[in-house]
């Protein structure tokens, strides 16, 4: 591995300068194991380990109660939730390290149990036959609730809110999650989005919503920190079935957002094999490096030797590494030493407590131990 890496250059992100080009990507964890789904100390020290990352992406952070799917989520709703995530920022900045809010609504990924038995909500009423995790283990999914224009409204209202909320807890900016099945890809997707309102059948319509959203927010921050992840192949999986408008629609997406001064567009690689899927892309960041002009970042299964690679060859500008940052709080040291990565346990990336969580040791540590 060369020792002047792509990765390890510092990069201009508005006016944030982050110390590399190493993100750490968005990743449920399941720690806010609480009654106010509010960030804990133990968070706290989770992302302070982290902060050598040039930038780091919170978990999905609800915006409201009716954007929760999963169990000890933590929210951005409730002032017990802005003074948790208030710590995190403070742990993070203490260790120079920058952060970003990712405002999440899950839609119809949930779960009657979450919403005091009501319906989860979405823009169709079709059931993603997905499973979710609650408190009595994995649970089907249910028909959702198709969301009427007064529950639209109230959601933007909640996006905003959610964006003042992560603001005065210290973020350096936000990131809207339109990606991986969740509310506003579910707008975007023909498999459930059967709308025939303002919000459907046109690809205009169908992201309405989102660019809605987006210009709430931009009133919260400037644009330059907002930043948006979207999945344009994901197909199989979420709920989300791909259609020979899915790759126009993201097309459309994408060069619509030319029009802000955003932070960067989060893009994931294909999460399953679509080679063989004609109306797919194989290759996200090739194909819309030449359709933005904005910062573009990617993400999905990368390494040390893929994000250089990717850097190296112009596809982006930032590279988001997810699993690798659970078992190594230490990665871009560890790119910088060429040293090797720890492995992360699976069995414990959702459940409460320390374990797998707070105790991967650096590298530094590791080698000391073995030497001592």
């Amino acid at each position: 591995m060369k020792s002047n890496q792509p990765l390890l250059a510092s990069y201009n992100l508005g006016n944030i300068t982050l110390k590399n080009s190493i993100v750490m990507a968005p990743m449920t964890r399941s720690r806010a194991d609480n009654e106010e789904n509010a960030p804990t100390d133990m968070i706290a020290e989770y992302y302070e380990q982290r902060a050598s990352a040039g930038l780091i992406i919170s978990e999905g952070t609800q915006v409201s109660k009716e954007a929760v799917g999963y169990i000890n989520t933590p929210g951005i709703y409730s002032k017990a939730q802005v003074e948790g995530w208030k710590k995190v920022t403070k742990a993070v900045h203490n260790k120079e390290g920058k952060i970003f809010a990712q405002l999440w609504h899950v839609g119809r990924i949930s779960h009657p149990y979450f919403h005091n038995g009501e319906l989860p909500l979405a823009p169709s009423p079709i059931n993603p036959n997905e499973k979710v995790f609650t408190p009595n283990g994995f649970e089907e999914t249910v028909t959702p609730k198709e969301m009427t224009v007064e529950d639209i409204k109230r959601t933007i209202s909640d996006f905003k809110k959610a964006a003042i909320n992560a603001k005065e807890a210290g973020f350096d900016g936000v990131e809207i999650h339109s990606s991986n099945g969740y509310l506003f890809h579910q707008f975007f997707n023909n498999s459930s989005n059967k709308r025939t309102d303002d919000y459907g059948g046109t690809i205009v319509n169908k992201t309405r919503f989102f660019f809605e959203v987006l210009d709430e927010i931009k009133q919260v921050f400037p644009e330059n920190k907002i930043g948006v992840r979207l999945n344009p192949s994901l197909h199989g999986v979420f709920g989300m079935t791909a259609d020979e408008e899915t790759i126009p629609t993201f097309d459309y997406i994408v060069e619509r957002l030319n029009d802000y001064n955003l932070a960067y567009l989060h893009l994931s690689e294909p999460f399953t094999d679509v080679s063989e899927v004609p109306f797919l892309v194989k290759e996200i960041a090739k194909h819309y490096r030449p359709l933005y002009s904005g910062t573009l970042m990617i993400n999905t299964n990368f390494n040390q030797e893929r994000g250089n690679e990717v850097l190296e060859e112009g596809d982006a500008d930032l590279v988001a590494f997810g699993k690798p940052f659970i078992s190594n709080p230490d990665l871009p040291e560890r790119f910088a030493l060429n040293a090797p990565i720890a492995e992360w346990d699976q069995d414990t990336f959702y459940v409460p407590g320390a374990k797998g969580y707070i105790d991967y040791p650096t590298y530094r540590e590791s080698q000391e131990s073995k030497n001592s």
